[in-house]
């Protein structure tokens, strides 16, 4: 059916950026919403970002300034996190929340997860 695979991921220094991306493939024309969660470890999976449409973004107050979700054609979507804090260690997932294919909608597909580590 679908496929979706973040990537970008990895070890940054406090105050450091990490630039992740994620790409729907398969039976997708375009993904019309997607959003960007988190799971810290021994914690539950939160939302970080949400964009909508063109480019209607939100942001949860913690990241709010720092993070930036955007489209980076119909099928890849990024979150730029700058200023990373050791307590934004986790695996980041993606969620295309709705999808355009050619015979009809599909919702909540998601990706497998990457890792980021904020440590010195």
């Amino acid at each position: 059916q679908v496929k979706i695979v973040e990537s970008g991921g990895g070890l940054v220094q406090p105050g450091g950026s990490l630039r992740l991306s994620c790409t729907a493939s398969g039976n997708v024309l375009a993904v019309n919403a997607w959003a960007w969660y988190r799971q810290l470890p021994g914690e539950q999976r939160e939302l970080v970002a949400r964009l909508t449409g063109r480019s209607t973004t939100s942001y949860i107050d913690s990241v709010q300034g720092r993070f930036t979700i955007s489209r980076r054609n119909a099928k890849t979507v990024s979150l730029q996190m700058n200023g990373l804090k050791p307590e934004e260690t986790a695996v980041y997932f993606c969620n295309a929340d709705q999808i355009a294919t050619e015979t009809g909608p599909l919702y909540d597909q998601w990706g497998q997860g990457t890792q980021v580590t904020v440590s010195s």
